[in-house]
């Protein structure tokens, strides 16, 4: 293996002090990067446990391009670094040590609000996943941030006892114990990555604006490709379904009538799809309710009005009033049912809430859909 690229903590031999089936069970969960270094890192430092990388804080359009492919869902759950220490800059004993998950996306925004610094980044193993989510999950804990501390033996390279923690791990993370553990004091720096630079400067102090969580419509927007890209199989799948359903009627089946209701229905579906994977979380402060169930349904129903009302005092765009009722039920319980899934990447949520609302959204989202098929199919035969 090449000396240069090992991560420290993660290439271990064990130590000569270890008992065998403890250092055997460490060899194993020790995972070495490649020989050939990352992209993003800049050469190695030697330190008193061993050499590690020295990373980049400068993204290049390579690291642009995985976060843009990572929003489409494209190699989402395998865009993540080896746990271990990382370096930045030329850091002392004295430098401070920043801890985060191992999700690619997290590392890189952390690395890129360190340029001109000196620091150590202390990257734990949270399976890929971001540092709320795996806060959450358990995975951004005390016991995985206890555990890295001594793989990396970071008592060998830093002088002093503090680790910056992102505030969102602190769900995971329970300072006492990190304290009572191995006497590591945790300080929970600025939500935002983008933060960082003006926390360290006013000496490690976060103004209210830095603990205070926000959601914007940027921040929502960047979310709805791949909430659309999750669900568009379904939809897809969906689709066929009408497609062929819509050619059966009065006097049997009809290829033309595939060409027109069936495509029709498929239209319906699209605007079904787009109104709770994407209006709905992009217009989500502004519509009324509180749960996005409901939120979803008003968006889908409004959509379902307006092409109604267009073709009033007639059926208009659809056959007859039966179609139009059936429709009228599917697209606010499918927008219904998207939207709330949304809950999963939103700040508004809480898990007992979630769940909460699902006991009773589900089975109403359930009923109006089977209702809205059928009547869908009855008024294909009148």
């Amino acid at each position: 293996m090449n000396e240069s690229t090992r991560n420290t903590g993660e290439c271990c031999q064990g130590s000569s002090t270890q008992k065998p089936v403890e250092q055997a069970r460490e060899q194993q969960e020790c995972t070495c990067q490649p020989e050939e270094a990352p992209h993003w890192s800049d050469g190695s430092i030697d330190t008193p446990s061993g050499r590690i990388l020295r990373v980049k804080t400068t993204l290049t359009p390579r690291d642009h391009l995985g976060t843009w492919m990572v929003h489409w869902g494209i190699r989402r759950m395998r865009y993540k670094i080896t746990p271990g220490l990382y370096a930045v800059g030329s850091p002392t004993q004295q430098s401070p040590v920043f801890v985060t998950a191992n999700y690619k996306m997290s590392f890189d925004r952390l690395r890129s609000q360190l340029w001109g610094r000196h620091a150590w980044i202390l990257v734990l193993d949270t399976k890929g996943v971001n540092v709320w989510c795996s806060a959450g999950k358990g995975t951004f804990g005390s016991e995985e941030l206890m555990r890295r501390i001594q793989a990396v033996r970071l008592e060998e390279i830093v002088s002093h006892r503090t680790l910056i923690l992102p505030q969102l791990s602190a769900t995971g993370v329970s300072a006492h114990i990190v304290r009572k553990g191995n006497g590591w004091r945790v300080v929970f720096g600025p939500v935002r990555s983008e933060d960082l630079p003006r926390y360290l400067d006013a000496g490690m102090k976060a103004t209210p604006q830095m603990r205070c969580v926000r959601f914007t419509l940027a921040n929502r927007l960047v979310l709805i490709p791949l909430e659309c890209v999750e669900w568009f199989k379904y939809l897809v799948l969906a689709s066929v379904v009408f497609l062929l359903l819509s050619g059966f009627g009065t006097g049997g089946y009809s290829l033309e009538r595939i060409q027109d209701v069936g495509l029709r229905s498929v239209l319906m579906l699209l605007i079904a799809y787009l109104a709770g994977a994407a209006f709905s979380p992009a217009l989500l402060p502004w519509i009324p309710g509180r749960a996005f169930s409901v939120k979803g349904a008003w968006i889908g129903l409004a959509a379902v009005v307006v092409l109604i009302a267009y073709g009033l005092p007639g059926p208009g765009v659809f056959d007859n009033w039966l179609e139009a009722g059936g429709w009228l039920l599917l697209v606010p319980a499918i927008s219904s049912f998207l939207a709330m899934n949304f809950t999963g990447a939103s700040t508004y949520t809480s898990l007992s809430g979630v769940r909460r609302e699902m006991r009773v959204a589900v089975p109403s989202q359930i009923t109006a859909t089977a209702a809205g098929i059928v009547v869908w199919v009855v008024g294909r035969f009148m």
